[in-house]
C-alpha cells in the first residue's frame, strides 16, 4: 500500500481545530506534517485536559500522525529556521488572520520568495472582503449568524450545537482544497493560497434553509428536534431511552402511517406531502411518541427497521464508545499515549478508500518531541541546537 501523500511536506501552524485537522487529514494520507508550536506549547494543546501532564483530547485528536517541534517564530533566528522549513515544504497550513500572516512572513508572497510552488492554506473565520475579515471567531459564531442556531431549540431559547461542525466542516473543505490545489501544481508547476472561512462553511451547509427564506419568506422559528419540511422527524422518548426517526417521502410515510395503525393519514390533506406534514409535524411527532412511549429502544427500532423507516437510538458519549457497530466497523481506534490512564479512542480518517486509505500509523507528539530531529535535517549540529534552546528560540 502507497500513501497518497507520500514525499509531500506540510508545515502546520495552525490553531484549535480548523488548521489542526485539516493537516491532519493530509498526515492521514501519508503527508509528513510538521506541527510548529510555540514555546510552552500552544493553548490548543491542552484544551479538555485528559493526561497527567495536562495534554488535551483536542490536542490527541488533531495532531495524530504528525512531528512537532517548539519555536519563536518572531525571533531572528526563529524566522531563519521558518525559511529553512518553507524551502523544504510543499504546504503551509495557518489558521492564522493575514496580518499575523505577514508579520511572521507566512502570507503567500513571502512563502513564495523562499518557495515558489508553495502552497498556503488558510482559515479564517468571516472571510476576505467585507467589514468583518479582520475579526477573529470560534465555531459558534458561525452557527449564530448561518441561521442554524435561531433554529435550533426554541424561539426563547437558541442552541447551538456542542460539536464543532463548522470548524470541522472548514477543516475538510481546506483539505480538500488543498488536494485540489496539489493536483494544480502537478499540471501548471505553480501554487497557489487556499482559504476556508468559518462562516462560508456555516452558510454553505446552512444553504437551502437561506434559498426558502429568500424565495418564499417562510420565516421558520425553531422547534426544539422536530423538523419542519417532513414528517414524523424528532426525537422519540422510549420506556428506556430515546430514539431518532424520519420518514421523508411519500412510500416512507405510508410505511411509518401503516406501522402507526394510522392507514386513513394516507388520504387525509394534512398529510398529503412533505411539506404539508411538515406544517402539521406537532400532530405526527405526538402520535410518534404515543407508540415509543410503549415500546423499549430495541423493540421500536426494531418494528421501524422492519418497515424501513430509518431510525437510530440516541447515545451518550459512554453508550457510543460502546456500540458494538462503531467497535466492529472499527470507527473509533483505541490508541495509547503516554500519560494517559486508558487508550483514546481515535477516529480514523473519516472517509476510507479502497486502495490508499488513509491510516493511523503514530500517535500526537509530545510537546517539542521531534524538535532537534527536524532541526538535524535542516543540517543544524547539536551544539547549534543546544544553543538555540538557552537563547529561547526554540
Amino acid at each position: 500500500m502507497t500513501d497518497v501523500l507520500a514525499g509531500i511536506r506540510v508545515l502546520d501552524f495552525g490553531r484549535y481545530i480548523a488548521g489542526p485537522y485539516c493537516a491532519a487529514l493530509l498526515a492521514d494520507l501519508g503527508a509528513d506534517v510538521i506541527r510548529v508550536e510555540r514555546r510552552g506549547g500552544g493553548e490548543d494543546r491542552w484544551v479538555a485536559p485528559v493526561g497527567t501532564d495536562g495534554v488535551g483530547a483536542l490536542y490527541l485528536v488533531m495532531n495524530r500522525n504528525k512531528r512537532a517541534m517548539t519555536l519563536d517564530p518572531a525571533s531572528p533566528e526563529g524566522r531563519l529556521i521558518v525559511r529553512k522549513l518553507v524551502a523544504t515544504a510543499d504546504i503551509v497550513v495557518a489558521n492564522l488572520p493575514p496580518d499575523v500572516l505577514r508579520s511572521l512572513a507566512l502570507d503567500l508572497e513571502s512563502l513564495r520568495r523562499v518557495k515558489p510552488d508553495i502552497i498556503l492554506t488558510t482559515v479564517t473565520a468571516f472571510g476576505a472582503g467585507g467589514p468583518w475579515s479582520h475579526k477573529h471567531g470560534f465555531d459558534g459564531i458561525g452557527q449564530a449568524m448561518c441561521g442554524s442556531a435561531y433554529l435550533t431549540g426554541t424561539p426563547e431559547q437558541p442552541m447551538r450545537a456542542a460539536v464543532a461542525w463548522v470548524d470541522c466542516g472548514t477543516a475538510s473543505l481546506a483539505a480538500f482544497g488543498t488536494l485540489a490545489a496539489l493536483l494544480a501544481r502537478a499540471k501548471t508547476g505553480r501554487g497557489q493560497k487556499v482559504e476556508g472561512a468559518l462562516l462560508r462553511t456555516a452558510l454553505a451547509f446552512n444553504n437551502s434553509t437561506l434559498v426558502e427564506q429568500q424565495v418564499r419568506r417562510t420565516n421558520r422559528l425553531a422547534s426544539l428536534n422536530r423538523g419542519q419540511t417532513s414528517a414524523p422527524s424528532d426525537l422519540f422518548r422510549t420506556k428506556d431511552g430515546w430514539i431518532i426517526a424520519y420518514a421523508i417521502g411519500q412510500p416512507m410515510f405510508a410505511r411509518w402511517a401503516t406501522l402507526m395503525g394510522e392507514d386513513s393519514w394516507l388520504t387525509d390533506p394534512r398529510f398529503k406531502d412533505d411539506e404539508a406534514r411538515g406544517q402539521h409535524a406537532e400532530i405526527i411527532s405526538k402520535r410518534m411518541a404515543d407508540w415509543t412511549a410503549q415500546r423499549t429502544t430495541a423493540e421500536a427500532l426494531a418494528e421501524l427497521e422492519a418497515a424501513k423507516v430509518p431510525a437510530g437510538p440516541l447515545y451518550s458519549p459512554q453508550q457510543a464508545l460502546e456500540d458494538p457497530h462503531i467497535r466492529a466497523a472499527a470507527l473509533l481506534t483505541d490508541t495509547d499515549y503516554p500519560g494517559l490512564p486508558r487508550a483514546a479512542p481515535l477516529a480514523p480518517t473519516p472517509i476510507d478508500l479502497d486502495e490508499t486509505p488513509g491510516r493511523f500509523r503514530h500517535r500526537a507528539p509530545l510537546l517539542s518531541e521531534h524538535t532537534d530531529a527536524i532541526l538535524a535535517e535542516l543540517g543544524y549540529r547539536p551544539g547549534e541546537i543546544a544553543e538555540l534552546r538557552a537563547k529561547g528560540v526554540i
